[in-house]
């Protein structure tokens, strides 16, 4: 795979594609293979998108959140668009499909503990790229002068499927969310990318080295450890979308997406609920001028709303009784994939898709991350460390999940050492941004342990890290007992003993939660989704997309 080395900006390529131009993308549906090899069965899905247009002049302010092109397409693929592909052209079709190395950073994230069954939640990054490195690529997403230009990841979609099967979450993130990016090296000729000299736009991370340093970058912004990634780029999107033969959506108005200069997608409704397919279906998941606020956020509810309302169809109508649509279908599909080494082959993905598909509409949860502007970019807020801790945990965005009593740990290995000869250095982890650092406080629960007979106990002020939650941590299971013992002395959940490598010795991180006194009181667990995520249940076929007034028709 050959990357370009030039950074190339975003534009809008205009709102309808040319005859010719759908002629080239979606080809004579025949591709030159011959044969059907087996019996065709098997759910498929698609959709179509297209690339972001130019905000327009004026004094109204402009939220220029530009965040998930693709979203309904790549997970419409990873779903189920290649489960009837699997009795297709085996080997012709394996060959399409393009792969790269999963993670290019140097650290990584502990995969999470089985559950009581055996079982692991599944965790796939999706990225929609808007590489412009072929002629139907760049006619589809426009900006003519950014041909051959290093991809950005403009689309960014954690998928999250529950160790038992029965949920489904996913967390989509602004393209111009502002993070660091960890230092990556490419696979390919072993450059090596260092890591962002303060944040950049996450978008970014797709150009230092490929799709395994996004992977790096959200592991490292969320802590979430992600088994897998697939990414699509705009070629074969289109010719997916007639597959399921409309998938129906709502306005609450008339609505036509341009404005006075020409810019926007060119989508043209009634009110009311209507099927939308090809070009149009492409011009839903494009629109921005005529949703809500003209943001990418209303973009993105949009693009969940066609998202959920694909995957109900598909489940009312799990089989394309053509097989030229299918084929077609596979073969832009696999074309249009590229993937991990875990998901290289048909069968592979069939066998995902096969686990996705067992989870019901009404528990699969569509949410963007929460998030806040600096300047005309946005970063995580407090709601999205929330968000990120509900998919590590396991924990259902949905609310149905059974309360789970927490497991009481086994003991340590090694016992604790006395306490009187138990180092332990303490940490003033309390800032935030709303009400900074609460002075004084490593000096005060060091004081306190002393008092408690851990005279080995001192003061760490040349390290303010910032903890939400105050945490004992230990580098090795020869120290877990004197974490623990630790802990006991001050009232502090087994839950909040980590192990770390980050640092040298027991680590007692006072948090934000424990800003004043000497007693802990540990907080309750919020386990429910921050409403911020602007979360949308997978059954909610009641949704209505807000139409502006100002493009509107009559």
């Amino acid at each position: 795979m050959t990357r370009s080395r030039v950074q190339g900006e975003d534009t809008d390529g205009g709102a309808t594609a040319a005859p010719e131009r759908e002629e080239a993308v979606r080809g004579d549906g025949d591709n030159g293979v011959k044969d059907i090899k087996g019996d065709i069965k098997g759910e498929s899905e698609s959709e179509a998108e297209g690339d972001t247009e130019h905000a327009p002049e004026g004094p109204r302010p402009r939220r220029r959140r530009r965040v998930l092109r693709w979203t309904a397409v790549v997970l419409a693929v990873v779903l189920a668009g290649t489960a009837g592909a699997g009795y297709l052209y085996y080997e012709h079709l394996n060959d399409n499909i393009k792969q790269d190395t999963l993670n290019l950073g140097d650290s990584k994230v502990a995969a999470p503990t089985p559950n009581a069954a055996g079982q692991t939640p599944l965790n796939i990054l999706v990225i929609g790229s808007d590489a412009r490195d072929s002629k139907e690529n760049q006619q589809l997403g426009g900006a003519r002068e950014t041909f051959g230009s290093t991809p950005l990841a403009d689309v960014q979609m954690l998928v999250h499927l529950s160790a038992d099967r029965s949920n489904m979450s996913v967390v989509s993130m602004p393209r111009d969310t502002l993070l660091e990016i960890p230092r990556c090296t490419d696979p390919e000729d072993g450059e090596v990318y260092p890591a962002s000299e303060g944040r950049v736009m996450a978008n970014q991370s797709l150009g230092h080295g490929g799709p395994g340093c996004a992977v790096a970058t959200w592991q490292e912004l969320t802590g979430i450890h992600i088994d897998h990634f697939v990414m699509v780029d705009f070629a074969g999107v289109v010719s997916m979308a007639d597959a399921v033969g409309g998938v129906p959506v709502c306005v609450d108005a008339n609505i036509h997406s341009r404005d006075g200069s020409g810019h926007g997608s060119g989508l043209k409704l009634a009110k009311g609920t209507h099927p939308v397919k090809g070009e149009q279906a492409l011009q839903w998941l494009r629109t921005r001028y005529g949703f809500e606020d003209g943001s990418d956020l209303a973009r993105a509810k949009a693009q969940h709303m066609y998202l959920n309302s694909m995957v109900r169809v598909l489940r009312e109508n799990a089989t394309l009784s053509s097989p030229n649509k299918l084929r077609r279908l596979a073969e832009e599909a696999t074309a249009a994939l590229t993937v991990d080494p875990g998901l290289d082959s048909v069968k592979k993905l069939y066998d995902l898709s096969d686990e996705l598909r067992e989870v019901k509409p009404e528990r699969i949860t569509m949410t963007t991350m929460p998030n806040r502007y600096v300047g005309a970019r946005v970063e995580p807020t407090e709601d999205a460390e929330q968000l990120f801790r509900l998919v590590r945990e396991d924990i259902a965005l949905d609310g149905r999940d059974k309360k789970k009593p927490d497991a009481e740990p086994q003991p340590p290995a090694d016992p604790a050492a006395p306490d009187a000869e138990l180092a332990v250095q303490v940490r003033n982890g309390t800032h935030t941004d709303e009400s900074g650092t609460a002075p004084g406080r490593a000096s005060t629960i060091a004081g306190l342990l002393v008092e408690r007979g851990f005279t080995k106990a001192v003061a760490d002020p040349s390290v303010l890290p910032s903890e939400k939650r105050t945490v004992i941590r230990y580098p090795s299971a020869d120290l877990e007992g004197d974490a623990r013992r630790v802990a006991k002395a001050l009232g502090i959940p087994a839950s909040s003993v980590k192990r770390s490598t980050d640092v040298s010795g027991v680590t007692l991180v006072v948090g934000a939660d424990w800003r004043e006194g000497t007693a802990y009181k540990a907080p309750g667990s919020d386990d429910r989704t921050p409403e911020s995520a602007e979360a949308l249940n997978g059954a909610d076929d009641s949704a209505c997309m807000h139409v502006n007034p100002g493009f509107t028709w009559s």
